[in-house]
């Protein structure tokens, strides 16, 4: 029987050994205990071990969760440094940005009022060069009117002009004039003056046509003035006279008229010249400021994307960093609120393995009660089983519980509730 715990089938070898040796049939109430027996103790056996599995997983899952706990805690640490750079770096970038837009700003509002000043200076300029050139346009058909007269002189025409011993005195007047503001002479307008003038056509033509009408002397158009207030002094009334003369004065009084009108017109021009200058300088210097704001703005969007991923990897560290907070503070929660399950668990794991020894007497005991002494009183029962076999078994060194009692092991409370 001392073996019984290491092999069941040993145990009914021993008793056919001892039917053989005897030489005696072994009772069946002997061999329902053994079958019953072995029944019972695997069963026991069975449920003990289930439980000291489900514990033991347990018991895994608390170590590994602690362990867990505390791998979270010190990820959790490295995971704040981080989340402290990324918030400085973020903070850096939000300062400078905020300084840099404000730049900007400034930049842009400066260059938004020098563009509306170079815009009215520009709008200006515009408006006074078109009003000189709208002056100027009344002195082009004067000056069109004298360059058609210079065009329709011809050599001949002046060659017998020239050729005139006495010409009509309106000739003479008009040579004078000719003398006066091509010549610039001032004293000697006679005649033989003026024919000296006409020595060589072709040269007196062309200075004709090269003569700067913008450019004449005050003198020369006072001098002028009475000659061209005489009613005579036109194309119509000359050229019943001669034709060169005719075509002269046509010259002289278009050239005189668009002189006068030059005039006015060339401070105009002048003013218009300056105000447009003056423009283009706004606009080179708006260009330049423009191209500043444009630098700064740039600049300004770089920045604003870095912040853009800045503050995206920030939150994706603080987003980590919350997820293992909440994991662990999961975990501590775990922890803390099984830490009784978990010794009581410990000490139960150690109850049941060393129930899985002593079932070994105590599942013979309780077998032997079923087979043999069930039926007898309650006296008599307990005297056998605590008096006679839990002694021999201790006896024998079989493990069993101390004041086993066999309906504890053949039957749950639950079970003797409803018996």
């Amino acid at each position: 029987m001392a073996q019984v715990h290491l092999s069941i089938s040993e145990a009914n070898e021993e008793f056919l050994r001892a039917e053989r040796r005897y030489n005696y049939t072994t009772p069946t109430s002997f061999l329902e205990l053994i079958s019953f027996y072995k029944q019972l103790l695997a069963q026991k056996r069975g449920k003990i071990t289930d439980q000291i599995d489900r514990l033991e997983i347990g018991l895994q899952t608390m170590k590994s969760t602690t362990e867990q706990v505390s791998s979270l805690q010190a990820l959790l640490e490295v995971k704040m440094v981080d989340v402290g750079i990324e918030k400085e770096k973020t903070d850096e970038l939000i300062e400078i940005v905020g300084r840099e837009s404000l730049d900007a700003e400034k930049e842009a509002e400066a260059a938004a009022v020098q563009e509306a000043d170079t815009i009215a200076a520009t709008n200006a300029a515009k408006a006074e060069k078109a009003a000189a050139d709208g002056e100027l346009a009344e002195a082009i058909p004067a000056m069109e009117a004298a360059q058609d007269a210079v065009n329709c002189l011809e050599v001949k025409s002046l060659q017998e002009l020239k050729a005139l011993a006495q010409p009509p005195d309106a000739c003479k007047e008009v040579a004078k004039a000719v003398l006066i503001l091509k010549q610039g002479e001032k004293k000697n307008h006679a005649w033989p003056n003026a024919q000296k003038m006409l020595n060589n056509p072709a040269k007196f033509l062309a200075e004709v046509q090269a003569f700067d009408a913008n450019n004449i002397d005050e003198w020369k158009l006072e001098a002028l003035k009475p000659l061209l207030a005489e009613s005579w002094f036109n194309y119509e009334v000359m050229r019943g006279k001669s034709v060169a003369a005719a075509y002269l004065c046509s010259w002289i009084v278009n050239i005189v008229n668009y002189n006068s009108i030059y005039k006015k017109v060339k401070p105009l021009q002048e003013a218009a010249a300056a105000a447009q200058a003056m423009a283009e300088g706004k606009q080179a210097e708006l260009a330049i400021v423009v191209e500043k704001v444009r630098v700064i703005t740039e600049k300004v969007d770089g920045l604003k994307a870095q912040l853009y991923e800045a503050e995206a990897k920030k939150k994706a560290v603080v987003d980590e960093a919350e997820a293992l907070q909440d994991q662990l503070d999961l975990a501590n929660r775990l922890v803390g609120g099984l830490a009784d399950e978990n010794t009581r668990w410990g000490n139960n794991v150690v109850q049941y393995k060393l129930e899985r020894v002593t079932m070994i007497g105590d599942a013979l005991v309780s077998a032997a009660f079923v087979s043999y002494i069930g039926p007898f009183s309650a006296a008599f029962r307990g005297g056998l089983w605590s008096g006679t076999w839990l002694p021999d078994l201790s006896e024998r060194k079989i493990p069993c519980t101390v004041g086993i009692d066999p309906l504890v092991v053949l039957a749950t409370k639950a079970d003797q509730a409803t018996w």
